[in-house]
């Protein structure tokens, strides 16, 4: 995926532990797949700790309006994404952790 001047290339790395069982969560994470793409999503990764199959790491790759990456907290008032976040919220009792990153491999 090629970066235009207006866009950032970002890794948004998602954190989850299943409160129940884990191939319920795996399920939702692989139906929400198309949700993803919606967003402008162009790689997603679910990985699945061997050790503890209750933890998995879900990575996304996407690019985001240069304007907008300035100020996430615009991004965060979108109806739709708090509705879809507010879902997820109760369904992780807490249990989920979210880190953006840049690639500099180069």
């Amino acid at each position: 995926m090629a970066e235009s001047p207006d866009k950032v290339r970002r890794v948004l790395h998602m954190k989850l532990r299943a409160v129940g069982d884990p191939q319920q969560m795996l399920a939702l994470l692989q139906g929400a797949t198309p949700f993803y793409r919606a967003f402008g999503t162009s790689q997603v990764r679910i990985l699945k700790n061997v050790d503890d199959p209750a933890q998995f790491l879900v990575e996304f790759v996407y690019e985001a309006d240069a304007g907008l990456e300035l100020n996430r907290q615009k991004v965060a008032s979108d109806p739709m994404l708090r509705s879809f976040l507010t879902g997820w919220k109760q369904m992780l009792a807490g249990s989920a952790d979210m880190d953006v990153y840049e690639d500099v491999s180069g």
